[in-house]
Formats: structure tokens, sequence, C-alpha cells
């Protein structure tokens, strides 16, 4: 059955059926799925207000809408769930499956630090690990994340312990949600001299989202001011209640400057463990896990750290993760040593991947290489429509005009040392509000130095480029200076963010605000040859000044605007301004449409500041 004409177009009605769609998906695709010819679905979105091409990537809002009027329910296939159906095409699975009981053993707790910029997780990681990581880290804020694995002692035996730790600034809200997934236990850390904060808050919500036990730090106990008894108060308000206060959270006193409590707090560890968790994993599985974070080494390329969640990883594997794939070249350790396989539970640098996967992205071995690279082009083709819906803007027919001359917006690339920090960078800026007529569009993102190539494509279109804790390598450097592009480095965040949001602020309309300057009396009309109307005035307020902006008000009314004060005389003299209670001669220019009475308002368009 046809749908009603639209504009001479005939369309299939759907009479409410399902069509299932990938984000990002075109009207060809739509149109594949219904059975209509594209150009009908680019003339009814024509007619429904909306411009797009057949193969453009539409956003989720405007499938929906068209839709509707064709009576098709359109639903837009989360990422997810897509990856899913994309990998039953290839018989494979993501998730714990069951196995014989044999292959199953014992694993470590996998546990993410969380808490509030500057309460010390870092530096807590730091003495567990007998390592120095915030010496490394600009401003003292963490700004990707690590994963390392340390080994304790409970009631003489030996058990390791994987730690995640997550960046501290609150652009890294992604990364630290993507932390509490892939975690079985939430150490929460907060400062004893400084109590709970936002982002506190921001990591315990995290971590209940997840489900999952929390352990709280009490760190800096040593600092004067200091007040553990303080913070277990406060944290009653959230649900966590101290087991000393008949509760069921362990909260642990510590200092990571003089070690005190780290024993405590990694026993605290296992005992939530073994208490509240069956750790326990297949090993015989297919491999897979969860991409902790990815960076490009000069020496050895792409290298990517994975969490391995189940099944063995081991070289010579072929892998996919996200949309990057390869062969196993070589595991790593978080000390650079070479491994002959991960097995849960462990964190492990991968080597041998074509690409930088992005934070988050899921991992699995499959058997042949040829089925990891078409997976992984099929995820790329999906990220990229996705970006390309995500990145176009609504443009209904009434403002095709105004949009085709005020096209305004501020275009980056955006590169990075891994890939998460250029996913948070990208996503904080993303965020930043300033106006309807201005946008903001990333055009290329990506980990490692500048290139030679970026340049070239920040030449194309007037393009910022950002450097988070990269360089432009070689002839980039000289290519740049040369053709004048802008690139800015950085090595904190929000610097990164602030300069941005001033930028956009630079690049709006300037708004102005009318200033009344004053407001004269019409007390008699002289005729003047070759001027015309002359108006004798009274200033009753403020101060009539020559060359100001004017309106002439009558019973009330405004009788004539954008005006202005051409000729201003005091008895016979010009003047640059007349006060008020003084009589004077207004001139205004051609208009002589004045009466007795009239009321002469003057006044000034003034920038307002941008706040």
């Amino acid at each position: 059955m046809a749908a009603p004409s639209m504009g001479g177009v005939s369309l299939p009605r759907g009479n409410g059926q399902t069509v299932r769609l990938p984000r990002g998906a075109s009207l060809t695709d739509l149109a594949e799925r219904i059975g209509a010819q594209p150009a009908a679905l680019v003339t009814a979105l024509f007619h429904l207000g909306e411009m797009v091409t057949a193969t453009q990537s539409v956003n989720d809002e405007t499938l929906q809408l068209l839709g509707a009027e064709i009576d098709w329910d359109i639903q837009v296939v989360s990422p997810e769930d897509e990856d899913r159906e994309l990998l039953e095409t290839f018989d494979l699975t993501f998730g714990d499956e069951e196995g014989d009981e044999d292959d199953w053993s014992a694993r470590p707790p996998v546990v993410t630090v969380m808490g509030h910029v500057d309460h010390g997780k870092t530096k807590l990681l730091d003495a567990l690990r007998h390592t120095n990581v915030v010496a490394k880290e600009a401003g003292g804020i963490t700004q990707h994340i690590g994963a390392y694995q340390i080994v304790t002692e409970l009631d003489g035996v030996e058990r390791p312990i994987t730690f995640i730790d997550t960046p501290g600034h609150e652009s890294f809200t992604a990364m630290r949600a993507r932390g509490a997934k892939v975690t079985d236990i939430v150490v929460l850390v907060v400062a004893a001299d400084d109590g709970v904060m936002p982002q506190t808050v921001e990591a315990l919500n995290h971590a209940q989202a997840a489900e999952v036990p929390i352990v709280v730090a009490v760190n800096k106990i040593d600092k004067e001011g200091a007040n553990p008894a303080k913070i277990r108060q406060q944290l009653t308000e959230y649900g966590l209640v101290a087991e000393e206060y008949g509760g069921e959270t362990m909260f642990v006193d510590v200092s990571a400057t003089t070690r005190q409590g780290l024993e405590e707090l990694e026993a605290a560890v296992l005992l939530t463990a073994d208490a509240s968790l069956d750790l326990r994993a297949n090993t015989e599985q297919d491999p897979q896990g969860v991409v902790i974070e990815g960076k490009l080494d000069k020496g050895r390329g792409p290298v990517a750290t994975v969490l391995v969640q189940r099944g063995t990883l081991r070289q010579g594997d072929s892998i996919v993760a996200g949309d990057a794939y390869g062969r196993v070249r070589s595991l790593l350790d978080e000390h650079g040593n070479k491994l002959k396989e991960a097995l849960p539970a462990r964190p492990v640098q991968v080597v041998g991947l074509t690409s930088v996967p992005r934070a988050g992205d899921t991992f699995l071995v499959v058997e042949e290489d040829r089925t990891a690279r078409q997976i992984a082009d099929r995820r790329q083709a999906r990220i990229r429509n996705a970006q390309n819906a995500q990145a176009r803007k609504r443009i209904s027919l009434e403002d095709l005009d105004a949009a085709l001359k005020e096209s305004r917006e501020l275009n980056l690339i955006i590169k990075g040392d891994n890939s998460g920090t250029v996913e948070a960078l990208e996503e904080a800026l993303m965020k930043i509000e300033v106006s309807d007529d201005l946008s903001l569009r990333v055009i290329h993102r990506g980990v490692g130095g500048i290139t030679k190539s970026d340049i070239d494509l920040a030449l194309a279109d007037d393009v910022i480029v950002l450097g988070f804790n990269v360089r432009a390598e070689g002839q980039a450097t000289e290519l740049a200076n040369r053709e004048g592009v802008d690139v800015r480095y950085y090595s904190v965040i929000y610097q990164a963010i602030e300069e941005i949001e001033a930028a956009l602020k630079g690049m709006l309309k300037p708004e102005f605000e009318e200033v009344q300057l004053g407001t004269a009396e019409v007390r008699e009309v002289f005729r003047v040859p070759r001027i015309g109307n002359v108006a004798g005035s009274l200033v009753r307020s403020g101060t009539i000044v020559r060359n100001s902006k004017a309106r002439l008000i009558r019973d009330g009314a405004v009788v004539a605007d954008n005006l202005s004060v051409d000729s201003l005389r005091r008895f016979k003299d010009d003047a640059t301004e007349v006060r008020e209670g003084y009589e004077c001669g207004i001139g205004l220019g051609s208009f002589n449409d004045i009466k007795v009475d009239d009321v002469i308002e003057t006044f000034e368009l003034r920038e307002k500041p941008r706040t």
C-alpha cells in the first residue's frame, strides 16, 4: 500500500512495521530496507523541512521524524547491539560463556582507584607499586589511564591485585565511567584534610551504577587538620556506612607519603573480594577483554594496554580491538618485560596492531587474520558514519539562507599521546556551549605526533591543530610556520578547554545594548534654508550629544527611529553636547516631521562584554 503523495512522491507505507538501522545510516540504507527509491526519501524530507542528500549520514532524530511520516517504526541500533550483531555474523560472541568446570580458575580482583582531583590517587598507587608516576604527569593531574598488577600477601599466601588508575580531572568522566565498568572493586580515595568533594560524589555515582563493592581509602591522615571521622560521617549521607558504625563498607586510614595503612588497604580489597565476589574466569575460551588505553610508540608503533577478561591471550594470536586489528607480535607487562601469555585480570601491553584503538573498546581473538580485518573494517565504517551523523547540524528550510550566509564554525584537529586522552578532550570540547549560530567541529583526531598530512588538512579550511603531549614532527613544523597554521600545544586538559572556549567567544558577533544619553522636549520648530526643520528644544534629562542616534516620540509613541543628531547649536554657536536644563537647536538631518511637544530621545549602542 502506497503512502499519500508528498509533492508527487509516493512512498511505501510501513503500517507500523519496525526497521532497524545502524547509527549514522543514510537515506539509501533506509530505502534498501523498505523498498523505496532514495530520491523519494530525499524529497519527503525536503517537504518536512530537512535538507539531506541520499548518501549523507542522518542523525537519529531526522530518521525517526521521517519514519513517523511514512508510518515506519525506525529503531536506531545502539553501538553495543550493532557490535553484537556484527560478531554474530562471524559466529562470535562477546561475554562469558559456559564451559568445562575444569577450565575455570580463580583470578585476581580488578580494582579501580577513583576520587576527587588532588586527593592523592596516583600517589597512593605509587606507594603501592614503589614507583613514581606523579612526577611524569603535568600539573600533578593524571592525564591517562594506567593499569598495573601488584602482588601482596594475605594469611601467608601471595595474592595478585590489578589496579586501574583513572584520571582525576572532571573532563575525563567518560573514561572514569569505563574504569568502573571493567572493575570488580572500587577504591574511593578521599583526603582526610579536605572531605567529600564534587568529583568524589561523581566517582561514587559511577561505582554505584556499576554495582561494584566499594572500599574507602581515607588518604593524607598524616597532614595537619586531618579528620578521618568526619569523612566517615560525610559518606554515610551517600549510603557508605563504615563497618565500625554497623555498616558493610570497609574504611582504611592511609598515608601515601608515610606508607601508613597500605598493607591494611590491600587486605581490605582482598577480604572484600573474597566476601562479596566469586572471582573466577574460564582460561580456555577464546581470549576477550577491554582496551584500557592506546598510544603510538615511536619504536613499536601502535601499542594498546588491554585487560584480559576471559581466556588466555598469547603471542601470535589474531586480535581485533575496536576498529584496529593485527597479530600479537609481543606481550609486555607494565615494566616492559616480555610475556608469553596473559591470563584473565592481567593488564598487558599488546604490540602488533595496525592502528591505535580507543580506550574502552573491546578486543577479541579470532582464528584468521582475514576475519579480524573484516570486523575492524565494518567497525571503522560504523564509527565513521556515527561521527558524521553527530557532526551534521540540522538545518531547516527556513534557516537555510541564513545558515549559508552565517555558517561560522571552529574546525579542530586533535592529536594526543594516547587514545583515551584524545577522546576525553574531544568530548569536553564538544560540550562547550556558546551560541546557536556557532559550532565546533573536530575534522580529524588521532594518536601520535602532528604530521605533515595533518598540516595539509588544516590548510584546507582554517583549522586549529591541538597537540596534547605531542609535538609537530619534522616538515610539519616548517610547513605550519610557512603557511601560518595555528598549532597549539597543551599538557593539561583544562588549559585547552579554556583557550578553545575563549576562541569561540571571540568568533561571536558582538552584542550591543542601548544606553540612553538624554531627552529633549521640542518647544518651537524653525525652518532653516538648505537645512530643513530645526527643533528648538529644552534638554529634560541627561545630555544631548552631536552625531548620537536618536528617535522621535509623539504622544508616547515612536514616530521615527534610526535618526541621528546631525546638527546641534547653542544660540548661534555649534555645540558638541548640551546638558540637562539648557536650550538648544537640534537638527535631525533630512527628517522634517517635527512638531511642538515632541520628545527627542538620544542613545548610543555599547558592546556588551562576553561572560
